[in-house]
């Protein structure tokens, strides 16, 4: 690599230092956008999760709301994400616009079904399991800034997750780390899961930890294979 390219992780800051401010701006419209529907989201997150919600200061709804509309403009922007950040990655790792264009595809497919697939059926699961633990004497009660919290980040982290096999697709394209080397390294990668998902739980309980591990190994399988089936060596 010559002086004048520089460093494949200095061109990818330059590449996305001028997108940064416009998308930062984005981020923010968007936000102050959802806070006038924040309200209704927050009443149908409700009732899809069957939960009677409390607030312990007067500041509590207002803040709450704010964080959920956060939550879901960074929801509505991910196609922009990806989209500037494969355009960055692309020239110092020479993807083709094709590669790049499947890429930020699949990267948003897998992103919004991973979300679709955490709201709908994993979320649900949790939250019924673990609130299954009340009694007549023992009744939960649950605070909106908890609630929201729980649900964006259990969500967003969730659909960003479901992108682990199009980054492990990248990897062995650009030999980065090849199939072989994610075979070898099932042993670390329980670890690396566990620990990222013990990072990113919005609570400690071994049940959560496992709601988020156990599809991310399932997605580090499934890359593997796809990886192999598109016979990257």
């Amino acid at each position: 690599m010559t002086r004048r390219q520089g460093h494949p992780l200095a061109r990818i800051i330059r590449e996305l230092r001028s997108p940064a401010y416009y998308l930062g701006l984005a981020l923010v419209a968007a936000t102050v956008a959802f806070t006038f529907v924040a309200p209704q989201i927050l009443r149908f997150f409700q009732a899809h999760l069957g939960q009677e919600l409390a607030f312990f200061t007067v500041s509590d709804p207002f803040l709450a709301q704010v964080r959920l509309a956060v939550g879901l403009a960074l929801f509505s922007l991910v196609p922009f994400f990806t989209y500037w950040f494969w355009k960055a990655m692309a020239g110092p790792f020479g993807l083709t616009r094709t590669t790049r264009a499947w890429f930020v595809g699949f990267c948003c497919l897998l992103f919004y079904g991973g979300t679709m697939f955490c709201f709908f059926v994993t979320l649900p699961l949790g939250v019924n399991f673990l609130l299954g633990y009340q009694s007549e004497e023992l009744q939960a009660v649950i605070a909106v800034g908890k609630f929201v919290s729980f649900v964006t980040v259990f969500v967003l982290a969730f659909g960003f997750i479901a992108m682990l096999p199009i980054f492990m697709i990248f990897g062995a394209k650009t030999r980065l780390c090849s199939r072989r080397k994610f075979e070898s390294g099932r042993g670390y990668a329980v670890l690396i899961i566990t620990i990222i998902a013990a990072l990113i739980t919005p609570t400690p309980d071994v049940v959560n930890l496992s709601f988020m591990a156990g599809p991310m190994y399932l997605l580090y399988e499934s890359g593997i294979i796809i990886i192999k089936l598109l016979k990257i060596e």
